[in-house]
This record gives C-alpha cells, sequence and structure tokens, in this order.
C-alpha cells in the first residue's frame, strides 16, 4: 500500500533529520551515537506506515531512545514485546557503525525491557485494547533520534551535550518535529516528561496547539514509579486534553 501523504511527509522529516544528524559531531563526551533512523528505520517506517495515516488529535513527544526500545526496534518507546505482539510490528534491524560492546543492538531478539515502553505502551494497550483505537487519536514520536553514550556505556541525554552541538541538534529535530506535526494536524503537542514539553512549547505556540506535560516513564522518576498510569492520566485531565480511546471500557 502507497503511504499516504500524512505518513510520506512525516518519513520524509525523518530521513531529513537523519542525513543531517549522521553528518554532526558531538564532542568527546558522546563517545558512542546510535542513530536508529539510520539502521533501524525498516521499524520506524513500519510504524508510521501503519499508524500515521489518519490526523491526530494528540501527539506525544518523548525526548530520545532508550537502550531498550528505539534503539533496538527504530519505534519511540520502542519496549521489544509490546511493539512485535501489540504493535504487530517486527522487522530486521541492523547495526549501528560503531557499537558500544556493553549496548549491542539485537533488534528484536533484546531480552531487556525498556521500562520506560513497557509503561507507555503498556497503558495503551489497557486503555484502548487494540492499537487501532489508540491511534485513532494519538500518536508517540521522539523529538530528538539519537542515543548517546558515554566510553563506559552510561547514558547521556541530549540536554548535556556542549552548548554549540546541542544548538545544532536541536535546530535540526525542531525542523523536523515541526514538518511532522503539521503532517499528523494535532490540536494538542504534549511532551513525555519536562525536557520534551520545554522543547514542544514553541512548536505548539507557533501552531496555536495545546501544549503540556505528562510526567515520564523513566525507572528514574520515583514518581513514575509510584503509579505512572495514573499520574499521566491525572495530567492529561487536568490540562483538559482526551483521553486515548478506550474501545467502550469502563
Amino acid at each position: 500500500m502507497a503511504p499516504s501523504s500524512a505518513q510520506a511527509r512525516v518519513l520524509a522529516a525523518a530521513d531529513t533529520l537523519r542525513v543531517a544528524c549522521d553528518e554532526m559531531s558531538f564532542g568527546d563526551g558522546a563517545a558512542f551515537v546510535y542513530n536508529p533512523l539510520a539502521y533501524a528505520r525498516a521499524g520506524y517506517v513500519a510504524y508510521v506506515e501503519r499508524y500515521a495515516a489518519s490526523p491526530k488529535k494528540v501527539v506525544l513527544v518523548g525526548m530520545n531512545p532508550g537502550p531498550f526500545g528505539m534503539a533496538q526496534t527504530g519505534v519511540p518507546f520502542g519496549h521489544v514485546a509490546l511493539v512485535r505482539d501489540w504493535l504487530g510490528i517486527e522487522v530486521e534491524i541492523a547495526k549501528p557503525p560503531r557499537e558500544h560492546p556493553k549496548r549491542p543492538i539485537l533488534g528484536f531478539a533484546c531480552p531487556r525491557s525498556e521500562v520506560s515502553g513497557a509503561r507507555l505502551w503498556g497503558w495503551a494497550k489497557r486503555r484502548s485494547v487494540q492499537p487501532e483505537n489508540f491511534f485513532r487519536d494519538y500518536f508517540v514520536l521522539n523529538f530528538c533520534p539519537l542515543a548517546f553514550m558515554e566510553t563506559s556505556g552510561r547514558n547521556l541525554t541530549p540536554d548535556k551535550l556542549p552548548a554549540a552541538k546541542r544548538a545544532a541538534l536541536f535546530a535540526a529535530c525542531e525542523e523536523a518535529l515541526g514538518q511532522a506535526v503539521d503532517a499528523l494536524r494535532p490540536e494538542w503537542l504534549l511532551g513525555v516528561g519536562a525536557f520534551a514539553a520545554s522543547r514542544v512549547a514553541p512548536l505548539a505556540a507557533q501552531r496555536g496547539l495545546r501544549t503540556g506535560a505528562i510526567p515520564h516513564p523513566s525507572p528514574a522518576s520515583p514518581a513514575a514509579n509510584r503509579g505512572w498510569e495514573a499520574a499521566a492520566e491525572a495530567a492529561l485531565v487536568r490540562l483538559g486534553a482526551p483521553l486515548p480511546d478506550n474501545a467502550g471500557l469502563d
């Protein structure tokens, strides 16, 4: 099936961003850089082609790929089992040009669980039952497509990059996200966590979209560990944003 105009535009934005990111350098602190829009592009294409065909009410935006999520599957927050068994996506994933021995890319054979992805997509599954119900109104993107690691293998978040490197990267990410948002035409542009919320707010203001944040589902967040689903839904209610379709369930 040929991609719709929206799907094609989202993918074109990602491909432009992929090329731009591959031409950047990020300083000695980012000893390893994974770009899943390149080596895991097949996963991202499958996700967009399957679920981005129609306009959305709400676009959720995360920060950047986790080592056991999008880095493995190409899907934002892409917990392997939920991407395969609920989203119905399982594709061949290649390798990044340089791979940290402590962070191998195993694709859908990765045995590790991305906790943030398990929480976000697990919530979507429990709330909507079928993915088509969730994606009727919702879509999930990342602000930055890159995963950064220190020499030790420790995760390095994009906000910790050197200022000049960070500014160039963020400008490219904002341009690509804006193009994807224009294709999806949401009413709401919400950050998953404070960092993402701060990055999407200017884009939302430029487009007259409603914005805000839901908590990040990271296990590093004590609040998320006390009950992320309830906190996320409470945040959506406070903002006045629609909850995902619950397929008629209470």
